[in-house]
């Protein structure tokens, strides 16, 4: 960043730190011993689809490479998420296959096509919380819904508290945006 940055009030946006995510298991854990909440096993990833056959070939080795346990779907904003399916105990397999699919996204040149990566969590008491990356900022926030379009804040503060220390955290609430709908939320 030059010195007319600075001045200027502008800063080199984050690089996202795909890397970030193999420490979603061991937050597990520390969020799982504060709250009850527990991996459902349902992790997913969402991107802005491109036109090409470039792009298809990508998305097509993807789900090969993650056979029966993926499903895409889109939303109404025009992304697509892939829902990948694991079993509850298997959080670590999951965060791989998911940082599989951003990696390979990244590396096909379609970085900036990636919104974010989620991993959702339950407790018995019915509450549901979802751990969301967000890719441009290389930061997590965690997002908890209650009923259609309303959120469960205080959860999301007491994930907040938990998972301080455990994972680099947005600090900006105002980018904790809502995944209304999300597979595997």
């Amino acid at each position: 960043m030059g010195w007319l940055d600075a001045l200027l009030g502008r800063s080199k946006p984050v690089k996202p730190n795909l890397d970030a995510l193999f420490a979603l298991p061991s937050a597990a854990v520390t969020l799982q011993a504060a709250t009850g909440l527990t991996p459902t096993g349902l992790g997913s990833v969402s991107f802005r689809a491109a036109e090409g056959g470039a792009f298809a070939t990508l998305e097509r080795d993807v789900k090969a490479l993650l056979g029966d346990r993926v499903e895409e779907s889109d939303d109404d904003y025009g992304y697509t998420w892939l829902l990948v399916r694991r079993s509850p105990d298997a959080l670590s397999d999951l965060v791989t296959e998911l940082h599989a699919v951003n990696s390979s996204l990244e590396g096909a040149g379609f970085g900036p096509s990636l919104l974010c990566s989620l991993v959702s969590f339950a407790g018995e008491d019915g509450r549901r919380l979802a751990v969301v990356y967000l890719y441009k900022r290389g930061t997590f926030y965690p997002f908890a819904s209650v009923a259609e379009q309303k959120r469960d804040t205080a959860l999301e503060l007491e994930a907040r508290g938990v998972l301080e220390g455990e994972l680099p955290l947005e600090p900006e609430l105002s980018r904790w945006f809502p995944v209304w709908g999300a597979p595997g939320l």
